[in-house]
């Protein structure tokens, strides 16, 4: 069944891609925008459009997260295709690429086409596969990337480990060129990381715990950036949590080497102390960085550099995390609390409101080549209805992700969303929206 005809009349239009903030109207015609502006239906909005009162809320595109674990196959206590769509769309995020770390891993074309199909099947949000690097993401033998884009494919990446081989890399960023691919980094050279498990630091060496030195991030940014500039593929680091990493990333840009770069809220949002004593919520990689490196990502986040805020979705089972720090599971959830804490950075007037939404929709639209995250005639209709001025407070046991390893329950934020829109049907709705 097609979606109707809407008005969303009374809005607050943010469309990061024109720069467009203005109070107005938008009008969705099945799956798709039809048109918008501060002087459409001045007159009235016509007989037979449905139409919302958005009651000056900020209507803004559908967000784009484009880095989630969601465990399905293989791990489906954790996380399904099903629940992690529902949990995007309680988010405001509207296409989530799902990484391949699963099991078995997504490096074959019937598994891309299973993560696509279940998509289809049972999810509520867009969901897109990314497929692996390497076979059995084993760090040596490269997958068929060209059959996988062509079976739905939207990047490349190894999930949560680093394509440590420098050679490995090479191949993989020549392959993707010719097919003018993007390959996803997990930037962390894995024999300096070793077994540590949270920063190298004052903090780390309080606890008595191993710690990952920064420059493992770092020295892993060069390495890939100099590939890039041999063979001129276009690599993504997913998530950059070190001002060195950030400069550095920020110079390759200067010199227009095809180079893009991430951050998850957590290492915007928190710094090690978080970790206070053992607390394994806060265990996930990157780490939580100092307070000056947690500073250099608002930064980067501030004047572009840093290209993209998505969530690293990375759900744990308690029994994962109920252990001694060094031996629990690393990561945690991140699509219900994304939106929330970026906005922080706008309350606290260190990002711009439309510079911060844009790292969340057309930014990452761009790196993937996807049609949506704007507001314009003929972008699909991916919206999200937000109140931008409710206070709440974060509270896990109402998260619809199937895990709750969440660092922020109990964290007072501002900025709620209200309703959720794919392709032209709402697919969330606030309680008391």
């Amino acid at each position: 069944m097609s979606a109707p005809r809407t008005a969303y009349v009374g809005a607050r239009l943010l469309d990061p891609a024109s720069g467009l903030d203005a109070e107005g109207v938008l009008l969705t015609d099945g799956a798709a925008i039809a048109d918008l502006g501060p002087d459409l239906f001045r007159d009235g909005v016509p007989a037979g459009i449905e139409i919302v009162d958005c009651r000056g809320l900020a209507l803004a595109p559908g967000l784009i997260d484009m880095h989630a674990s969601l465990r399905e196959p293989g791990f489906e206590h954790q996380e399904t295709i099903a629940t992690g769509a529902r949990a995007a769309a309680a988010g405001g995020i509207t296409t989530l690429c799902a990484t391949p770390n699963t099991s078995p891993v997504i490096d074959r074309v019937a598994l891309v086409e299973f993560v696509a199909r279940r998509a289809l099947e049972t999810a509520s949000a867009r969901v897109l596969p990314m497929a692996a690097v390497t076979r059995h993401l084993g760090g040596s033998e490269l997958v068929d990337m060209g059959l996988l884009a062509e079976a739905g494919a939207v990047a490349f990446t190894e999930g949560e480990h680093a394509v440590a081989s420098a050679l490995v890399m090479r191949r993989a960023l020549a392959y993707a060129s010719a097919f003018g691919l993007l390959i996803v980094q997990h930037v962390e050279e894995p024999t300096l990381a070793g077994d540590a498990v949270m920063n190298e630091g004052e903090v780390a060496m309080r606890l008595g715990l191993a710690g990952i030195p920064g420059a493992a991030e770092t020295i892993l940014v060069e390495r890939d950036i100099r590939l890039v500039e041999m063979t001129g593929g276009r690599w993504h680091a997913a998530h950059v949590s070190v001002g060195a990493s950030i400069a550095a990333i920020a110079a390759a840009k200067a010199k227009g080497t095809p180079v893009s770069c991430g951050a998850a809220p957590a290492n915007f949002a928190l710094d090690e102390t978080a970790v206070g004593e053992y607390r394994t919520f806060a265990k996930i990689k990157p780490p939580l960085r100092a307070a000056a490196d947690r500073e250099a990502v608002i930064a980067g986040l501030a004047d572009g550099t840093i290209d993209v805020i998505s969530s690293r979705h990375a759900p744990q089972d308690v029994e994962s995390k109920r252990l001694p720090f060094a031996q629990a599971a690393f990561g945690i959830i991140g699509l219900e609390t994304m939106l929330p804490l970026a906005l922080e950075l706008w309350h606290q007037g260190k990002v711009p409101l439309l510079r911060l939404l844009g790292a969340m929709t057309v930014r990452p639209a761009e790196i993937l080549g996807l049609p949506c995250g704007r507001l314009q005639a003929g972008a699909p209709a991916d919206l999200v209805l937000i109140d931008l001025e409710r206070p709440w407070t974060i509270d896990e046991t109402a998260f619809l992700s199937k895990s709750k390893n969440s660092p922020f329950d109990g964290r007072p934020v501002k900025g709620r969303v209200v309703r959720t829109i794919v392709g032209g049907k709402t697919v969330f709705r606030h309680d008391d929206a």
